[in-house]
């Protein structure tokens, strides 16, 4: 939610920035920045209650997926998405 709802965008330039990790160099940048609608806090929130709303099926269907814990070095990411791909554990038969 706070990664979401904390995007801004330069309607000048294009230039994407966030309130708390990339803020906007100078104040007159700041001024001008614009959010997304669709990052608003309360829309962000509809859109997580439908994804868990509908995850469960997306899981059941896709028996076969893997978890990816995304919050981790790419290299390390990468290297978990070949090893599954490459040496897949078995799958469960129905």
């Amino acid at each position: 939610l706070e990664r979401l709802s904390q995007r801004r965008t330069d309607p000048v330039t294009g230039e994407r920035y966030h309130t708390m990790f990339r803020p906007a160099p100078t104040p007159e940048i700041q001024a001008r920045l614009r959010q997304n609608p669709k990052d608003k806090e309360e829309n962000i929130e509809k859109r997580v209650e439908v994804y868990y709303r509908n995850v469960k099926l997306l899981e059941d269907f896709y028996q076969d997926a893997f978890y990816v814990n995304a919050d981790q070095d790419p290299h390390a990411i990468f290297e978990f998405i070949e090893s599954c791909i490459i040496h897949p554990l078995p799958c469960k038969k129905s």
